[in-house]
């Protein structure tokens, strides 16, 4: 039987990366694993549009801002679930990337078992699924990858 004992959940704060969040935490419960939570900012953040472009400064306070904006949410996801759940362990980060390479990067990295992902993230339409992030994730990951519908 499949027992993982890392398992990723990249979220973006929907509500169906949560429902992959509920999912991952039954499978650790049943299998005593550790859940790695990941939210990543995406890179393709354009600094000029048209004739006008953001001063460098301005850039990286907005991206940084991100980041400490980010790791707050996942700190108080984390709390509200360990609350709950005290044989939980849960590791989160937020980082800059391009999602999907961020994704399989901390898959290799961490020698993650499974992947537990949403097949919809914030816009809510199936685009994310085809040709998106879940798609090369799937594509590109070399442990399972579970997908959580709606």
């Amino acid at each position: 039987m499949f027992a993982p004992k890392k398992i990723l959940v990249p979220t973006d704060f929907s509500v169906f990366a949560d429902n992959a969040l509920k999912q991952a935490i039954d499978i650790a419960k049943q299998n005593k694993s550790k859940i790695y939570l990941l939210h990543v900012i995406d890179d393709g953040f354009h600094q000029c549009a048209v004739d006008y472009c953001l001063d460098e400064s301005i850039v990286q306070k907005v991206l940084k801002d991100s980041i400490k904006s980010a790791t707050d949410k996942l700190q108080q996801e984390v709390k509200k679930i360990t609350n709950d759940n005290t044989s939980i362990e849960i590791i989160y980060d937020a980082i800059r990337g391009i999602p999907y390479e961020e994704i399989i990067r901390e898959q290799e990295d961490k020698k993650i078992d499974l992947i537990v992902i949403a097949s919809h993230g914030k816009t809510g339409i199936l685009k994310n699924l085809l040709g998106g992030v879940v798609e090369k994730v799937m594509r590109n990951a070399k442990c399972p990858v579970l997908l959580i519908r709606k």
